[in-house]
């Protein structure tokens, strides 16, 4: 009799039946349009841009409020628009730093109505 080499650690020693499939069976989903990271980044940036560049036009915390929410309802409008037709990386950029320039605005209005005990937004 001779001596057959032996197969690798971990490899069948006969072929496989069928009855047990080797290789994976079920299917892979994957996104159509991936959402990468540049593109949540890029929005971000550029939302954040947006809102800075509104809230810098009253000097006032009833002003910059108020100015902070038309841009971030301009921001959310334009985001709705690109998850729909564009690039959805960007519009959950958008999305997001609109979402953390209202919690800013808001802290705002929070600490004034506390420390001047009136609230700021009539």
């Amino acid at each position: 009799m001779t001596q057959q080499a032996m197969p690798p650690a971990g490899a069948p020693r006969t072929p496989p039946s069928g009855l047990f499939p080797s290789t994976r069976t079920r299917p892979t989903y994957r996104e159509p349009h991936a959402v990468r990271g540049g593109a949540v980044a890029a929005g971000a940036g550029a939302g954040a841009v947006w809102l800075l560049a509104f809230g810098v036009v009253d000097s006032t915390v009833n002003g910059y409020v108020y100015w902070t929410l038309l841009a971030g309802g301009i921001g959310w409008l334009v985001a709705l628009v690109l998850a729909k037709v564009g690039d959805r990386g960007v519009a959950a950029g958008i999305a997001a730093a609109t979402a953390l320039g209202w919690s800013i605005a808001a802290v705002v209005v929070g600490v004034t109505w506390l420390t001047r005990g009136d609230w700021p937004l009539w």
